[in-house]
């Protein structure tokens, strides 16, 4: 959902990078989690704010400069249980992760293991025999069955080369 950028003052406040369609999106979610250096802890939020040099947010535990700045490069995501459902024709791209992966010419390439957000498109991580990248755009992505938990794709073996 975004990444700790920069400490701000000296109260424990951090800059924020979103990456999400609105960035005062993230101060809808009281519980944010954070990836640190030693691992992902939850951090409820105190505050939030645009600010004319982006978001800045005051993360509970976070009290001053010294504190804020152990987060800079910190991933942040929110609680799968925070979202909801998805709304009908959507889906969250966390929920197609473990999904199996199969062409119809090719059969089973893997299984999502991430996402990589490029900034024009979401790419899936699929893991099997060899890592593969494949751009989460109708010209590849076939259908998703959700019940199923497969994706099926239009990917031929020259694209990885």
């Amino acid at each position: 959902m975004g990444r700790v950028v920069a400490a701000v003052g000296i109260r424990g406040e951090v800059r924020v990078k979103t990456f999400t369609e609105d960035p005062e999106g993230l101060a809808d979610y009281g519980r944010w989690v954070v990836k640190t250096r030693q691992g992902w802890r939850e951090m409820p939020l105190e505050d939030f704010a645009l600010r004319p040099n982006g978001p800045v947010a005051k993360l509970a535990g976070c009290d001053d400069r010294d504190a804020a700045e152990l987060l800079r490069g910190a991933e942040i995501a929110i609680p799968r249980e925070e979202f909801g459902a998805a709304r009908e024709g959507e889906m969250y791209v966390v929920d197609l992760i473990g999904f199996d992966v199969v062409d119809e010419q090719e059969g089973k390439l893997g299984v999502v293991d991430s996402f990589v957000e490029t900034g024009a498109n979401s790419v899936m991580v699929v893991a099997g025999v060899r890592e593969r990248l494949i751009p989460f755009v109708d010209d590849f992505v076939k259908g998703v069955d959700r019940d199923a938990r497969r994706i099926t794709v239009d990917w031929k073996r020259d694209y990885d080369a």
